[in-house]
């Protein structure tokens, strides 16, 4: 498989690892059952994701990449467990103290197979299980998108490892129906569905030629303006503000696109911190941009124009 050729060049030994990942299962929804399970469930995904090398770079202790992943345990059935996960991460902005966050995003599809006290191992040349292909999935994505906000186009050899992992995945035999759903095409907001999964949308647009423009931007968003905000805050803003017609564009050509959602997701409260402090005009321009891409969220970003 080309995705294994990928990850075998990507990830030659088993040191200085790229995440610090917070692993949480939540099983409060399953009445009468045995914590151990959740709880061995919780050490294996969290030894998988922190302990592997991914990549060949050298990453020191505090250049790890700090993210989250939150499984809820909606039903088990034998060995079979229907979830959905919560998937963030950030990083650091250049010379505070700030975070900001890259990806907030939910997959309502996170469906496996898992017996208590599995190993979950990542072996080359060989897919393994649904829930070590929605794993890596996800690692290669964060450290993508990480790539990406530090150097224009960085997170492409990572987010086509993703690609792969879907072509994968969607040609894996022994997957049943319910895993089988994740790697399928389907949309709702937030890129999810029922039938299916926005994992093949959000690796297909990541590699598309027509979402350049927003990936540019996704760069120049953290590097340029969000790390140079501490030398001039209002000419960051500025550049923020004009950028912001990128996304726009983007909507206008794709409607259905799953990318300025996963943004808007992941950087609603902070853009509207940024412009509560703006000018009236990018208040007003703002405002009027975001409504238009995001109306649902009309409450929150009525604050940006609201009088102190």
């Amino acid at each position: 498989m080309i995705v294994l050729v990928l990850i075998a060049l990507l990830s030659p030994a088993l040191n200085a690892q790229e995440l610090n990942c917070n692993v949480t299962v939540n099983s409060d929804k399953i009445e009468g059952s045995s914590k151990e399970t959740f709880e061995a469930l919780r050490q294996s995904v969290s030894e998988f994701i922190n302990n592997n090398k991914w990549t060949n770079l050298a990453f020191t202790p505090i250049e790890k990449i700090d993210c989250n992943l939150l499984i809820i345990v909606n039903a088990v059935s034998e060995n079979e467990f229907a979830c959905e996960a919560t998937i963030q991460a950030s990083r650091p902005v250049y010379n505070t103290t700030y975070t900001t966050t890259l990806l907030n995003m939910r997959d309502k599809v996170f469906n496996f197979t898992y017996q208590a006290y599995d190993q979950l191992l990542y072996q080359q040349n060989t897919f393994q299980s649904n829930l070590t292909a929605m794993l890596a999935y996800y690692v290669y994505l964060i450290l993508g998108i990480d790539a990406d906000s530090y150097q224009r186009l960085g997170g492409s050899p990572y987010f086509q490892v993703c690609e792969d992992i879907v072509s994968s995945a969607q040609t894996a035999s022994g997957l049943t129906e319910a895993e089988a759903a994740g790697w399928q095409y389907g949309r709702s907001a937030g890129g999810f569905s029922k039938s299916g999964s926005g994992r093949y949308l959000i690796a297909n647009e990541l590699m598309d030629e027509a979402f350049k423009p927003y990936r540019n931007y996704f760069y120049e968003y953290h590097r340029l303006c969000l790390d140079e905000m501490h030398t001039n805050v209002a000419n960051s803003r500025a550049r923020i503000a004009q950028g912001l017609t990128v996304l726009r564009e983007v909507n206008k050509a794709r409607s259905t696109n799953i990318l300025v959602p996963m943004f808007l997701d992941a950087k609603v409260d902070e853009l509207v911190n940024i412009f509560q402090g703006g000018t009236a005009t990018e208040k007003t321009e703002t405002y009027d941009l975001l409504m238009a891409l995001d109306p649902t969220r009309s409450n929150t970003y009525e604050t940006i124009t609201r009088q102190p």
